[in-house]
């Protein structure tokens, strides 16, 4: 007769271990100790084994039918419940043995593969470095979105909303990259998106009206620092490229008697290489840094080693240093400079501008057009900006 929860609590004392049988094998030790275990004894292969299912009332009476079907099912299957038992348990304590650390150091290690940025791989190790101390530890599979908020939280208390906000996505790709490669099945931090403060919405400074940036030209034409951060400074408002694309160029990208700089496809913002033209300007002034640093792989090396670059925040010390807050400008607001002021003279096709900026075309065949067709007129635009530059500079036409 089957068993039912009354008739198990009303089970007295055993003097001795018995089974009583429920239905489709499935039995209730009882113990003298007071034990009531589930057990589901089953032949595979010829061998009479058994199954453990826990003990009553932890494991329910509804629970241990539920397990015992399971058990029947895989029989029929062909699979021995027993070894099925043993393998996800095995599974289950490999799984949390990968912790998150283990698996952010793999995915920076792939981000660095694919040959992202030095910068972008840095900035990753830098933010997952924030919440290790947190979930670092912790089994990639067992970390819920209330953990997760911890360093999140930590981060927004000291008013840095942007990190919190780029601390929760490189978080969210360390677990994508686990649920990738099988070793996870979700990404907790989807269910925080709207838990953090929004960061107000801040815009590179940048000198647009033609007045005020030929005061800027002037300044920086009559900069005293270092002979590497005058020429960087000029070379920014020459190239308009994005400053860490100039501060970490090597000598080998620049070919002086063709006129070209070509930025490898690693350090553009769309990863992909951008060729820019050397109007006789820019060269002269590659020339000059060349007697300074032509012997080194670098072409502006950090004052402390030669292996290392100048900082991200020399170009912004020294506007600072020219009088320029840093709501006036920035080493990044060259780039607005020139497009405002070409685009203003109504001499070249605003795709040709695009296309000198490195920005990314709309779809494959735009991208193709801005390198090569509008290559002509880039060459004669680098000149003409080159040009009013010096004039600006108060140079010698």
């Amino acid at each position: 007769m089957a068993l039912n929860d009354k008739k198990i609590r009303s089970l007295g004392l055993a003097t001795k271990p018995r089974k009583i049988p429920d239905s489709g094998g499935l039995h209730l030790l009882h113990t003298p100790a007071g034990g009531k275990l589930w057990r589901f004894p089953y032949r595979f292969d010829g061998k009479q084994k058994l199954l453990s299912f826990g003990a009553y009332p932890a494991v329910s009476l509804s629970d241990a039918r539920s397990k015992r079907d399971d058990a029947k099912k895989l029989l029929a299957s062909g699979i021995d419940p027993s070894e099925k038992v043993k393998l996800d348990r095995i599974e289950r304590s490999h799984l949390r043995a990968i912790t998150f650390s283990a698996l952010s150091d793999e995915f920076l290690d792939k981000t660095t593969r694919e040959g992202k940025a030095e910068v972008t791989v840095a900035k990753k190790r830098w933010l997952i470095g924030l919440a290790r101390g947190d979930i670092g530890n912790r089994p990639i599979t067992e970390i819920t979105a209330a953990e997760i908020l911890r360093p999140l939280r930590r981060v927004e208390a000291d008013g840095n909303y942007e990190t919190a906000r780029r601390l929760r996505a490189v978080i969210g790709q360390v677990f994508r990259f686990a649920i990738a490669t099988a070793r996870a099945q979700n990404d907790p931090t989807g269910g925080l998106r709207g838990a953090l403060i929004t960061p107000k919405p801040t815009h590179r400074a940048a000198v647009t009206e033609r007045p005020a940036f030929e005061r800027l030209i002037r300044a920086i034409w009559f900069y005293a620092g270092t002979i590497e951060t005058q020429i960087a400074l000029k070379l920014l408002a020459l190239l308009f490229s994005r400053p860490g694309e100039l501060r970490l160029s090597e000598w080998s990208e620049f070919d002086l008697a063709k006129g070209v700089w070509t930025i490898p496809a690693s350090r553009t913002k769309m990863r992909r290489e951008h060729k820019k033209p050397l109007a006789p300007l820019t060269i002269e002034l590659l020339e000059e840094l060349r007697g300074h640093s032509g012997n080194r792989r670098l072409a502006f090396p950090s004052l402390r080693s030669a292996e290392r670059p100048i900082s991200e925040n020399t170009i912004n010390a020294a506007l600072r240093r020219l009088g320029y807050a840093q709501d006036e400008a920035t080493g990044h607001g060259f780039r607005a400079s020139a497009s405002s002021l070409l685009n203003e003279s109504g001499l070249w096709n605003p795709d040709a501008i695009e296309a000198e900026l490195g920005h990314m075309g709309a779809d494959e065949v735009r991208r193709a057009y801005h390198r090569a067709i509008y290559w002509d007129e880039r060459l004669k635009m680098a000149a003409w900006w080159a040009d009013e530059i010096g004039k600006m500079a108060g140079l010698p036409a």
